[in-house]
């Protein structure tokens, strides 16, 4: 009796210590798992995207503020996106060299950086935007026509029409100011592909550092053109008349055309990554691609790409 009395305390002894050293074990692998966790995010590039960004990371910060609360399987780490403009030139690059997670851009996507992206890329639009050729609501242009053709344009840009007298014999002779997009910009390159062609613009043109700066030179200037977005254009408009959007070869540039490619100066606005899209990462491209998002890109005059989930 007392042997089987030893043995069963024996028994007792070691399952106990089992079940101590479970928990030690589960922390262990609690704590690489946090280790192991992306708790910051960050994107950088395009200054299109970066205002829909830059809002939805915030109120994803303020709704949540640490991982956990966004899923239960997260650790109790603060959650940081960090979202740095700078341009579509300049996003695609710390996405390929692995300093950012997401490069953020306003132009199509090159084939030779997808090939740099490697075989993890993806890419995510956001929205599509198009470039107006946009005057000065208060250029006497808008009384005379609503119309350029792509060569005018061009001829415009280019310089080689440099006064308005020669756009409408009835105008005064004043100068053209142009402004565009610093040559990092998404929009630069796809304003030169789809009218420039072999053409550049002309060096006396004025360089904007983001496209709301574009139509808020273009609306203190009487005598300005440029090519706003349509975002932009649609908030710079969005409590008084400052821009007047030209058709193109007499196509106007509408959510409806944008979207049917009837319009043709456009561009989609999106994030690339070449990186595997961690857990978290990918708990924010949700919240991006949510009605919150869509939301979002509404709010800055843009044209959503997606449907929001239900």
């Amino acid at each position: 009796m007392k042997k089987f009395l030893a043995m069963l305390l024996a028994l007792v002894m070691v399952l106990s210590m089992a079940a101590c050293a479970a928990p030690a074990e589960n922390k262990a692998d609690d704590k690489a798992a946090q280790d192991d966790f992306q708790s910051q995010i960050l994107f950088c590039g395009s200054t299109s995207l970066y205002p829909i960004i830059s809002s939805l990371a915030s109120s994803f910060t303020e709704k949540y503020v640490t991982w956990d609360k966004v899923n239960a399987q997260f650790p109790n780490s603060h959650i940081s996106v960090y979202v740095a403009p700078g341009g579509s030139g300049v996003g695609v690059k710390p996405a390929v060299d692995g300093t950012a997670d997401f490069g953020m851009l306003a132009r199509d996507i090159k084939d030779s950086e997808i090939e740099s992206l490697g075989e993890n890329y993806k890419a995510f639009v956001v929205a599509k935007d198009a470039l107006t050729v946009s005057v000065n609501a208060q250029n006497p242009l808008c009384e005379k026509t609503d119309s350029l053709d792509t060569d005018t344009i061009r001829k415009i840009f280019a310089g080689e029409i440099a006064t308005w007298d020669q756009v409408d014999a009835s105008l005064p002779a004043e100068t053209i100011n142009v402004y565009i997009r610093d040559l990092s910009g998404g929009a630069y390159e796809v304003f030169q592909k789809s009218v420039m062609g072999e053409s550049e613009v002309t060096a006396s043109a004025t360089q904007s550092a983001s496209m709301t700066e574009l139509a808020t030179n273009i609306a203190g200037d009487p005598w300005g053109i440029g090519y706003a977005g349509f975002g932009a254009y649609n908030k710079a408009n969005a409590e008084k008349k400052v821009l007047f959007a030209m058709k193109v070869d007499g196509v106007e540039a509408t959510e409806e055309n944008i979207i049917s490619g009837v319009y043709t100066i456009q561009r989609p606005v999106m994030f690339v990554t070449g990186k595997v899209v961690s857990p978290s990462a990918q708990a924010f491209i949700d919240y991006i691609f949510s009605q919150t998002g869509y939301d979002v890109v509404v709010k800055n005059g843009y044209i959503p790409a997606f449907t929001p989930a239900a």
